[in-house]
């Protein structure tokens, strides 16, 4: 019987011991905090990863590997190993995957958004704060062995979109946003003037007016047999943006899910008219906006400025043959707003994160590293590749980076037009720039935005019908299938929230169960304690 009550008892604290296990920690073990060495031994050697992004624009992957080899020239000591992406998913995806075993790179292109869900592991991100404060190492440290920028030479703004959490988990490295590239020979060609600034409702117009057809059946706008007057390339970016200038929910800091209101839903319901017309289309159905601009089969077409070397008719980078180009004039707006007085875009582009390791040395060569890719060689010679800015503001004011905007039109490789005005569109608007919180989930968040644009537009060119009823079911899937209902922070946690009922009426019981046990145990010894006073 004594066994039994023995085993009982650590049973029941085997459980207690789980469940507050369960309630106080939600990770695994992890790295241990990273602490700033003294110095960076010059006599070790390091050899560290980086995991960048590149498509097929190999001008870029040449600057990456110029910044490698100045930079090891620099430090002798220091091996950069670099992988390179097609995707930023993909990255994402085997960041994930090798946070479980440590093996996570050095150093890597990612997103905020990405950032919040690798800090659900302990201790995987470095927060920056203080390498970048620090008076030696840090940014315009004295043992730095190049032009670092200094932390007031990076544009506010977007060091500000790396700061979540109370601490910053990367440094921007470029920046784009979205512009709206626009076939003027057709805008024109339908009896419109196009305006310095657009706005949705005449987007809308224009876009409907050009599926008009001929008796033949072709469009009477281009005598194609193909015309979809609008595509949007990102429709993540689509939904927040509209939200953000009809201020409307989102999320909130706390990790709120706030989309699924009533303004989300009228939009859907005008997206989805105009999809049943054919006047709208996105890049999953229909595919590259520039493609179908280029063909002279598409007036809007919305991309990131970092798109604009495929825009237009002389554009550098084609998909398409050339036979197949049509001629014309093409102009760079800012996206549709629904206030042109009080515009909104959003601030995208990619950012580095340093992820923490056993080895603290290994960790500031890490950092150092991320630091070259600030300074003005390679910020100056990545933005001129595509759209981008970059995001000091030493590169920005440089006499290299100047003399490259002041040449636009001057040849359609390294200055054409249209990339440049994308740039300049940017640069002149940064501050109606804005970003969406960040925390874990988020990414989730942004791709189910995208997807309820993409399932609206899907089910009407099937004949659905887009009502209340159906948004209603479609915000319940998005719900369930991106899990939006969890509970998240802003430092990347995933909150439990209090315990339920039954939970506590467990523990409760538990401690009772360990009471009984105590109090059974103490009689029992007071007991045998008497008997063998009595007997002596």
């Amino acid at each position: 019987m004594r066994k039994k009550i023995i085993a009982s008892a650590t049973a029941a604290a085997l459980a207690l011991c789980g469940l507050l296990t369960l309630s106080s920690c939600h990770g695994s073990r992890g790295l241990e905090p990273f602490e700033m060495p003294g110095e960076l031994d010059p006599e070790r050697q390091y050899t560290i990863t980086f995991w960048a992004k590149n498509d097929t624009n190999k001008a870029q992957t040449n600057i990456y590997a110029k910044a490698i080899s100045d930079f090891e020239t620099l430090y002798p000591n220091i091996k950069v190993e670099m992988r390179l992406y097609t995707d930023y998913s993909r990255i994402y995806n085997d960041v994930i995957t090798n946070i479980a075993t440590q093996t996570t790179p050095n150093v890597c292109i990612t997103y905020p958004d990405h950032i919040a869900t690798y800090l659900t592991g302990v201790n995987t991100v470095v927060p920056l704060d203080e390498l970048m404060d620090d008076p030696r190492y840090g940014l315009g440290g004295s043992e730095v062995r190049f032009d670092s920028p200094t932390r007031e030479e990076i544009i506010p703004k977007f060091l500000g979109e790396c700061e979540f959490g109370g601490h910053y988990y990367a440094l921007p490295y470029m920046r784009s946003t979205e512009a709206c590239y626009v076939n003027k020979t057709y805008v024109e060609k339908l009896g419109y003037e196009l305006p310095d600034e657009l706005t949705w409702d005449f987007v809308w117009e224009v876009s409907e007016a050009a599926t008009a057809k001929a008796a033949d059946g072709t469009y009477k706008v281009n005598g194609q047999n193909v015309m979809i007057p609008f595509i949007y390339k990102s429709t993540d970016n689509m939904m927040i943006q509209m939200l953000a200038q009809k201020g409307a929910g989102y999320s909130d800091t706390d990790g709120e899910i706030l989309i699924f209101n009533d303004t989300t839903r009228s939009l859907l319901t005008d997206i989805a008219s105009h999809a049943k017309t054919g006047a709208f289309s996105t890049f999953k159905i229909s595919s590259y906006p520039a493609n179908f601009l280029n063909a002279g089969q598409c007036i809007f077409a919305i991309d990131s400025t970092a798109g604009a070397t495929w825009m237009g008719s002389d554009a550098p980078l084609l998909d398409i043959s050339a036979d197949s180009i049509v001629r014309f004039e093409t102009e760079v707006r800012m996206i549709p707003q629904f206030d042109p007085e009080n515009p909104k875009m959003i601030s995208q582009g990619p950012s580095v994160c340093v992820f923490n390791k056993k080895d603290s040395g290994e960790v500031l060569a890490s950092w150092l590293f991320v630091q070259y890719l600030l300074t003005n060689d390679v910020q100056i010679a990545y933005a001129e590749t595509e759209g981008y800015v970059p995001v000091t503001s030493k590169a920005q004011s440089a006499d290299e980076y100047l003399d490259y905007l002041s040449r636009s039109g001057e040849d359609n490789s390294t200055h054409y037009e249209v990339k440049i005005n994308a740039s300049n569109l940017l640069l002149e608007n940064v501050e109606s720039t804005f970003t969406t919180p960040v925390f874990n989930g988020s990414a989730s968040l942004r791709d189910a935005a995208g997807q309820m644009i993409e399932n609206v537009t899907k089910s009407v060119r099937r004949s659905a019908v887009v009502d209340d009823e159906y948004i209603d079911k479609l915000y319940d899937d998005m719900n369930s299938l991106y899990r939006l209902d969890q509970k998240t922070s802003a430092a990347g946690k995933t909150e439990l929230g209090p315990l339920p009922t039954e939970a506590k009426v467990l523990i409760i019981a538990l401690c009772a169960v360990w009471v009984g046990i105590g109090a059974y145990f103490g009689v029992s010894e007071y007991k045998k304690f008497k008997k063998n006073l009595q007997k002596s």
